[in-house]
């Protein structure tokens, strides 16, 4: 369990400080709905992880998750609507 919470947090960071912070979501969310698992999935998925999530939105074609990630920080989050891979992430003030 630790691991995954650890990888999360890992593949966040690492897309921020490669850049895909300054994305835009569009950019990666090229999935056709029919593809998409529901947003609930995700939410557990997370949950499972340690998250506490706020809300969970569409923006651009990929979920867009405000909440608190496992470390305890505030994020603001975009994921892949089909794997779940992160493809933006940044703190919240």
């Amino acid at each position: 369990m630790k691991s995954i919470v650890l990888s999360t947090a890992l593949a966040a960071a690492l897309a921020v400080s490669l850049g895909a912070g300054a994305a835009s979501a569009s950019d990666k969310c090229n999935v056709p709905q029919a593809e998409w698992q529901p947003k609930e999935a995700l939410q557990k998925k997370l949950e499972g992880e340690g998250w506490k999530i706020k809300k969970i939105k569409v923006d651009d074609g990929c979920y867009e998750v405000y909440g608190t990630d496992a470390a305890g920080k505030r994020m603001e989050t975009y994921f892949d609507p089909k794997s779940f891979a992160v493809i933006k992430a940044k703190m919240e003030n």
